[in-house]
């Protein structure tokens, strides 16, 4: 069945990014392939607690509904269980909210067995208040919207048994959890710095990740999914980089960010997001070509705030330059301006990245025995070797290493470099 949704919002207080925060609505329903035909707004100082909207505007959906022969109205906020009933008895057709409409695109891309487990607890959270309220709206065999997911299996569950539902999905990501934590200790302990990638949904983030993979000649099959639409990484992925002077570091891609974010989104994917606050360096990447990019900016740095993520040093990377005839000039030198798509300035980024974490590498020279060639092939891969001499009682090798290099191979030590 298609569906044509008219989409209704509220302007409370004139907030400056309204207007955006609606065309987002309806880049999101398109993302559901729905067809929008027709929006309505209106200017409230505070929701009405029975529609949301005024009574005389719900007359105002009813007649776009009937004239645009729509099946679906979407409300640009998270709607009470209540208003969902009566705006559905007054309109008499289904009615969701924007929180269930990015649920159900999350249920869509979801790819890894921990981002379906994710998107299924926020989704189950979403219901509990809702198993009165929601009606047909979160009826599965109606289909379309609110049709994905969990809901599927038994949407008559009631309150207790979703909660057990819960708990056994939040049992199954906390293995995942824990496998992800102990995969975080021994990168510390192997003192391998951190680079995440973080910014708006549909920035540009895989994208930049496959040209710095490329820029290393990482192997192709290394490569992440990548494709010009909402939400096209719901994974976090995380990869190897080596530079030309073996300099490493690993760099982690994670979920794009979008106005409005459920906070039961946030919440599940609380445990992936944790690579971000695990992070030396984050690299935020803004769309420079999106007319709103600023707007996107501010939103990224707020979900960013909320997840307690304010310490970490920060490299905002403006992508698709080529798609921009004016030279932006960035508030922060801490600012690059690229193309990942046709790897335009990738080079001055991975400086930008190099200047950042890899502050504490030092040069030293080591006097390694033969007997221990192990470790001079360990430094010839990790280390930036700037001479190398084989003398009588060992090889003499000079280096850039990290500082946990050094200590580590202190006994062979034989004299630092001015």
């Amino acid at each position: 069945m298609i569906q044509r949704a008219i989409l209704v919002g509220v302007d409370l207080n004139n907030d400056k990014n309204f207007d955006y925060s609606v065309e987002e609505l309806k880049n999101l329903a398109e993302a559901c392939s729905v067809q929008v035909v027709g929006v309505l707004t209106q200017k409230l100082e505070r929701v009405n607690p029975a529609c949301y909207i005024g009574t005389g505007k719900v007359d105002e959906v009813a007649l776009l509904v009937e004239q645009n022969d729509a099946n679906l109205v979407i409300f640009n906020d998270e709607l009470s269980p209540s208003q969902i009933r009566n705006l559905e008895h007054g309109l008499q057709c289904k009615v969701i909210d924007r929180t269930i409409l990015i649920l159900d695109i999350f249920a869509s891309r979801a790819k890894t067995r921990e981002a379906q487990l994710q998107v299924e607890v926020a989704q189950l959270k979403y219901m509990m208040p809702r198993l009165i309220g929601l009606n047909a709206s979160l009826s599965r065999q109606a289909g379309g919207i609110g049709s994905k997911g969990p809901g599927e299996k038994k949407l008559e569950l009631d309150r207790r048994r979703i909660e057990e539902q819960v708990h056994k999905l939040n049992k199954e990501l906390d293995s995942l959890v824990l496998a992800r934590q102990n995969q975080r200790k021994l990168r510390k302990r192997n003192s391998t710095p951190v680079v995440a990638l973080v910014g708006y949904t549909n920035a540009g983030k895989s994208t930049t990740m496959n040209a710095l993979l490329t820029v290393s000649n990482a192997q192709s099959e290394k490569s992440v999914f990548e494709k010009n639409m909402l939400f096209a990484t719901l994974e976090t992925s995380t990869r190897h980089i080596q530079l030309p002077d073996n300099k490493q570091f690993l760099l982690t891609d994670t979920v794009g960010f979008v106005s409005k974010l459920p906070h039961q989104l946030v919440k599940a994917f609380r445990s992936t997001l944790e690579e971000v606050t695990e992070a030396d360096l984050l690299l935020h990447v803004v769309d420079l070509s999106h007319p709103e990019f600023q707007t996107q900016i501010e939103i990224t740095n707020k979900v960013l705030d909320e997840l307690g993520v304010k310490e970490t040093p920060m490299v905002y990377v403006y992508n698709k330059a080529d798609l921009v005839e004016d030279e932006f000039t960035p508030s922060t030198k801490e600012a690059v301006r690229i193309s990942a798509k046709n790897l335009t300035n990738i080079d001055t980024l991975i400086d930008c990245i190099k200047s950042h974490i890899f502050q504490h590498y030092v040069k030293a020279s080591f006097l390694i025995p033969y007997d221990r060639g192990n470790l001079v092939s360990y430094l010839n891969e990790h280390a930036n070797v700037f001479d190398t001499e084989y003398l009588e009682n060992g090889t003499l090798i000079t280096v850039e290493c990290s500082e946990h290099d050094a200590h580590r191979l202190a006994e062979y030590k034989v004299k630092p470099l001015n």
